[in-house]
């Protein structure tokens, strides 16, 4: 793959999500509490946290900050909830770190393993069920 393949695969993904949208609408975007940041800490302290893949966040609640880079600015804090278009951009950084090895998005508070399948596996621990 030369340069400018790698360019439009890129440019392809970023498309297919509409990220400049999606970046702009995740921090735009209804921010529900469910819970003050100090008892969403609790749920670790007491060890009534869950971890949930990326596909099942929507409506759950986040025990840790999640803070995607660049830009580096929290999307949520603890004690929030996860909504619709956090949720599709989490999924956008599945994709995009799966096929453009190298360019991987970091985001602070998503966890990955690897599957036993050897694919990797993105979750956040939320506040348990």
């Amino acid at each position: 793959m030369g340069l400018a393949d790698l360019c439009q695969h890129i440019h392809q993904l970023y498309a297919k999500y509409d990220i400049a949208r999606l970046t702009t609408d995740m921090y735009l975007s209804d921010l529900t509490p469910a819970m003050k940041p100090s008892d969403a800490y609790a749920h670790i302290a007491l060890r009534k946290t869950e971890r949930v893949e990326i596909d099942h966040l929507e409506g759950r609640v986040t025990v840790g900050l999640v803070t995607p880079y660049p830009p580096g600015i929290p999307l949520l804090i603890p004690g929030e909830v996860f909504n619709k278009k956090i949720v599709d951009y989490l999924k956008f950084s599945r994709e995009f770190n799966t096929q453009c090895p190298g360019f991987e998005t970091d985001i602070h508070g998503l966890v990955e393993e690897q599957g036993a399948d050897g694919q990797s596996r993105y979750y956040a621990d939320c506040v348990a069920l």
